[in-house]
């Protein structure tokens, strides 16, 4: 670890760090599950809702659709691809719900999960395929893994005739790993099967450029890396799959007198509902873009992976993966085996800190999640507590 990097050095980043208030109690290393918004996204939200309090009909009525319609310009530029293709929802579940509600299954139809997928994704599509007689089937990928070619080859081989849909994420949930993503959709592409990335650990966290992807789907929350407020997420559906799009809420889509004249359209409207983090996206990605993605996914990571180091020193287990290659903002350390509900209990308890930890494949790991208000004193506690309940 070159802790003389720029990247390492607390200094460069407290102005940086000065745009978040976290509760002076907690040391929060726990981004990845949820993301606090910097104060001027928090006050946006609020702006709105005030608005939206004091005149509900002028606001919902004449503002609301085109405060929507920004935020998902805004969101279309930042991840490159055409505002057409984009919907706003709550976040990266409500997306995949509307994916799996939409997606047309039959009796003897396949859909394909890795064994690294997030249990809320697992369950929508078990319960998807359950209904059309369909079933749902899991490909072991190599753990800890060597080379991307070998995650293709371990799913793109468990393809077979009957697999309809290959549902990965770009970012894995319980062992942070970035997955080779628009190889993984090359091959499915080349075998006629349709592909549905769970990407809400990807969003701010790595440079997106969906069109390049060529996936069918594409799920995200903005209440993680790039620090938008709870409650707002986008669903990316390719041109070739939007024409089966329906919202899980039918409403009008469009306000009298205009009416629904594209697939977008239909999910302007859902029903009356508070869209206050939906339109405080803009002040969102201007903080990201200010900072630039690759400067921030630099600076998480350093702090990410020096905490891994850290415990990797005392605890004796290698290194899971080579950080460079498979982690961004998100690192996991391995730790000595145990029950993991007691552990995070501990941790908050004992010590104020907020880090997931995690059992995969029998095995249990602390997730190190780091972003702008971080520093090396924050991972170094983090060590230090981990050190003295379980080293």
């Amino acid at each position: 670890m070159n802790v003389a990097a720029p990247d390492a050095d607390d200094r460069n980043w407290q102005d940086w760090a000065a745009r978040w208030s976290i509760r002076s109690d907690t040391t929060y290393l726990n981004h990845g599950s949820f993301g606090p918004p910097a104060l001027a996204v928090r006050q946006a939200r609020h702006d709105w809702l005030d608005r939206l309090d004091e005149q509900p009909m002028d606001v919902l009525v004449r503002q609301r659709e085109d405060a929507l319609r920004e935020s998902i310009a805004r969101l279309a530029g930042f991840v490159r691809t055409a505002a057409d293709n984009l919907v706003l929802v709550e976040n990266a579940t409500f997306a995949m719900n509307t994916v799996a509600s939409s997606f047309s299954l039959v009796p003897g139809d396949e859909v394909l999960l890795t064994d690294h997928e997030y249990g809320a994704v697992r369950r929508i599509w078990d319960r998807a395929a359950r209904r059309a007689g369909a079933t749902v089937r899991t490909v072991e990928l190599p753990f800890p893994p060597q080379d991307p070619q070998q995650v293709v080859e371990a799913i793109t081989s468990a393809i077979t005739d009957r697999t309809k849909l290959v549902v990965f994420s770009h970012v894995t949930s319980p062992t942070a790993l970035h997955l080779p993503a628009r190889e993984i959709c090359r091959s499915c592409r080349q075998r006629d099967v349709a592909v549905c990335i769970d990407g809400p650990h990807a969003v701010g966290q790595l440079p997106l450029e969906l069109d390049r992807l060529e996936c069918d789907f594409y799920t995200a929350s903005c209440h993680k890396w790039l620090s938008g407020p709870l409650g707002s997420g986008f669903l990316y559906v390719h041109p070739r799959r939007q024409a089966g799009m329906e919202p899980l809420n039918l409403s009008w889509g469009r306000l009298e007198p205009d009416a629904p004249r594209s697939w977008q359209d239909e999910f302007l409207w859902t029903g009356t509902r508070d869209f206050a983090a939906l339109a405080a996206l803009p002040p969102t990605i201007d903080l990201v873009e200010s900072v630039g993605v690759e400067a921030l996914g630099e600076r998480g990571h350093f702090l990410a992976s020096y905490g891994a180091d850290l415990i990797d020193q005392w605890s004796g287990y290698p290194p899971l993966a080579d950080h460079r290659r498979w982690y961004g903002m998100m690192v996991c350390a391995e730790l000595p085996p145990g029950e993991p509900l007691p552990l995070r209990d501990a941790l908050w308890h004992r010590y104020r800190i907020e880090a997931p930890i995690i059992q995969f494949a029998g095995r249990r790991f602390v997730r190190i999640s780091c972003h702008l208000y971080n520093t090396r004193r924050h991972v170094e506690y983090l060590s230090q507590a981990l050190r003295e309940l379980v080293g």
